[in-house]
């Protein structure tokens, strides 16, 4: 019996199918034009232990994912460059039909590598046009559609339940409209069916209305009723999808075959990264591709997701992820141990108690992270290494960790490798230890690892060594050094990206102008490019002075400054960007400035502003903000202000925030024109679209205001600071 929570009348409650022994079950799938990113998987995930479990209770399952790969970015969205790989892949002569299935290629490699099983139809939506069609044909004949501008509209006045499965009713709708007003709809919430062609549109259909193509909604209605039938069993998807995909997909099924759509609405919470909801202009949006280049089995993030339920909100991050690899191996060889030492001996009522411990928790609403507890409750118990073996494989056929596959894969041992083990063990049995360790050594080499048990040479796979090792994953990794006292007169602090060349430029400066002073130069490397790295490793071992300090993703702005503001000793900090190159004793003028103990923080490039809402360009010296290319201040005021704000994961406006905090203690905020600086092209800036700077200039700009809206009192043109501080 398996007990899941149903989105449509919002309690837990038996599934049971419409036909005797055989659940359908439909999945939304993805959306071809990108990679799927790790959240998009945990929902497929769900999907698949929810097959899983019903299998294993003994009932077949019917399951179709539908493809989605009509495109429904406009033209104009990709001549902005909004989406820069579907640009590129333009410009490179690619159709949007290849860019499809090379993205649908690799969503299926991600779901073979995490173990989900394929569904058994994949349909495509540009293969279903006809049956789209002829159900908008149908809810045109109805009267739940109309025409209207060259366009089909579905109107939701016109179907009593629509809000049902969101609670999003008529009044709350227009919240739920996410582009501008739709002249030529009688109501805004009114959603469309069929949209007539736009100029320079390349995927469109000949239709009775004119060409055009399908509405985001209809695809799926009309693919999972083709596959399915008019009534599914379970349909699935992450919450984002209930308001409003979810809610047109019931108006549409249920005005076209005036019965319930769907018995049991399954939805998965989000995965967050970092606390964050997870974008691409977040750069958190991870990919199974980022998580092996990093080191990572696939599957230690399948059991990640295993620890957390599937209704509650989960924050990756990769000292999680390290965690859930580092359990996942110790399973792995825990099924080793259990394999070597067993002698056919098993304890059947043991095995009887355990799994019905493993369905009470699963059964209920799928709680896999209990059932996890149960499984490792039972690696710890005196239960025989038999049955241990049966449970885990019976469990696993649940959980889908391939446990099975990974205890087969560690039973193929070449034979160079056992003669080398069987060698070493001669040795060993001799005492002749030194020769032992070189044979060890031996069987490194080739990928493997011999362990010395009571059972004799116990030779093992090496797993694959997490590259990111000795990274760190936010500034709560690192210790601070705020109490301790000033070992060098500067600490010259980079948040490091790419490309090389910048990085390169902007320390090598700093180190060539440094002069007499004692100057340390720490470098957070901000999950640059393996080429940046090395290099940045290489200039530590040259330069003693420099420190680097690897992170195993992309920090926000906010967040990789402080780590490099937590480890500084200089008694004077100067924060670089690394499109900075310096071209003159920048230090000796900062010292002199800084001594002023009204002072309290100092750039090359300054703004001021009237009103805290438009903020110019000034040349100083008084400014309300010094620009982030280059902030300097002594380091004792740190325990005043405190650390920079990490709301800031934009690089914008934290330059603002940042030097009212000066302002609210009191001191000056100052721009210094003469200090050598150059300041070359901002990589960052540059890399985004218009629309993409401003969203994201103007989110930081919230916080600031909120923050700092009304202190007009701080303001250089009111004359605020206190002179003799």
């Amino acid at each position: 019996m398996l007990k899941l929570y149903n989105t449509l009348n919002r309690q837990v409650e038996e599934l049971e199918p419409l036909q005797p022994g055989t659940f359908t079950m439909y999945t939304c799938g993805p959306t071809v034009y990108r990679d799927v990113h790790i959240g998009n998987l945990r929902s497929f995930l769900m999907a698949d232990w929810i097959r899983r479990a019903l299998e294993a209770l003994g009932n077949n399952v019917v399951h179709v994912k539908n493809i989605t790969d009509v495109g429904h970015m406009r033209q104009e969205m990709l001549e902005q460059g909004e989406d820069k790989v579907i640009a590129a892949a333009l410009a490179e002569g690619k159709t949007p039909q290849q860019i499809a299935e090379f993205y649908t290629d690799a969503f299926m490699a991600d779901e073979a590598k995490l173990g989900i099983k394929p569904a058994h139809f994949f349909p495509r939506a540009t293969h279903h046009i006809q049956e789209m069609i002829a159900m908008i044909e149908r809810l045109l004949h109805k009267g739940y559609a109309y025409e209207a501008g060259g366009n089909i509209y579905f109107d939701v006045t016109r179907f009593p339940g629509y809000g049902k499965l969101s609670g999003n009713v008529f009044e709350g709708l227009l919240e739920g409209v996410r582009v501008e007003a739709d002249p030529a709809k009688r109501n805004q919430w009114d959603f469309t069916l069929w949209k007539s062609t736009e100029p320079g549109r390349v995927l469109k259909w000949p239709s009775p209305w004119g060409e055009g193509f399908p509405g985001w909604h209809i695809e799926c209605s009309a693919m999972s009723t083709k596959y399915l039938g008019e009534q599914l069993d379970i349909h699935t998807g992450g919450v984002d999808n209930i308001f409003p995909h979810h809610e047109g997909e019931i108006a549409q099924s249920e005005g076209a075959f005036d019965k319930p759509f769907v018995r049991h609405w399954v939805h998965g919470q989000h995965l967050l990264a970092d606390g964050l909801k997870m974008a691409k202009s977040e750069g958190n949006a991870y990919t199974i591709r980022d998580l092996e280049d990093r080191g990572f089995d696939p599957l230690s993030l399948r059991y990640l997701f295993l620890t957390v339920h599937y209704r509650n909100r989960l924050n990756f991050t990769f000292s999680a992820l390290r965690a859930a690899q580092t359990a996942l191996r110790r399973l792995r060889s825990r099924l080793e141990l259990w394999q070597r030492e067993d002698t056919g001996r098993r304890d059947e009522e043991a095995e009887r108690q355990c799994m019905e411990r493993f369905w009470d928790v699963v059964g209920q609403d799928l709680n896999l992270p209990n059932a996890l507890t149960v499984l490792w409750d039972m690696a710890s118990s005196t239960v025989p290494p038999s049955s241990k073996l049966r449970l885990v494989m019976d469990m696993d056929q649940v959980l889908g960790l391939d446990l099975v596959g990974a205890l087969q894969r560690s039973r193929f041992v070449p034979e160079p490798v056992v003669a080398l083990a069987s060698t070493r063990e001669d040795f060993r049995q001799k005492r002749d230890y030194a020769e032992a360790d070189a044979l060890r050594g031996e069987i490194a080499n080739a990928s493997f690892s011999v362990r010395d048990t009571t059972h004799g040479p116990w030779i093992r796979v090496s797993e694959p060594h997490d590259k990111l090792v000795g990274f760190i994953s936010s500034p709560r990794d690192v210790h601070s050094y705020l109490d301790r006292g000033d070992a060098y007169e500067f600490s010259v602090n980079i948040l490091a990206r790419d490309p090389l060349q910048d990085v390169k430029r902007c320390v090598e400066s700093v180190l060539k102008w440094r002069g007499g002073h004692t100057v340390e130069v720490i470098v957070v490397d901000n999950a640059c490019e393996a080429e940046t790295r090395m290099w940045l490793n290489e200039i530590c071992e040259q330069e003693p002075s420099v420190r680097v300090l690897h992170v195993d993703h992309p920090l926000g702005e906010g967040a990789g400054r402080n780590v490099a503001l937590k480890l500084s000793l200089g008694s004077y900090i100067i924060a670089l960007d690394p499109s900075v190159e310096v071209e003159g004793d920048v230090f000796t003028h900062l010292r002199q400035m800084l001594r002023e103990n009204s002072v309290g923080l100092i750039g090359r490039w300054g703004v001021c502003t009237q009103d805290i809402r438009q903020f110019v360009e000034s040349p100083g010296p008084q400014v309300d903000a010094v620009e982030s290319y280059c902030m300097a201040f002594r380091r004792a005021l740190l325990k005043e202000l405190g650390l920079m704000n990490e709301k800031y994961r934009f690089y914008r406006n934290l330059d603002l925030e940042f030097s009212f905090l000066f302002k609210d203690k009191g001191y000056q905020v100052r721009a210094i024109p003469e200090l050598p600086l150059t300041r070359h092209e901002h990589r960052v800036w540059e890399s985004l679209s218009p629309q993409e700077r401003e969203r994201l200039s103007l989110k930081n700009f919230r916080v600031f205001l909120h923050r700092w809206g009304h202190r007009t009192d701080l303001l250089a043109a009111n004359a605020g600071g206190r002179p003799d501080h």
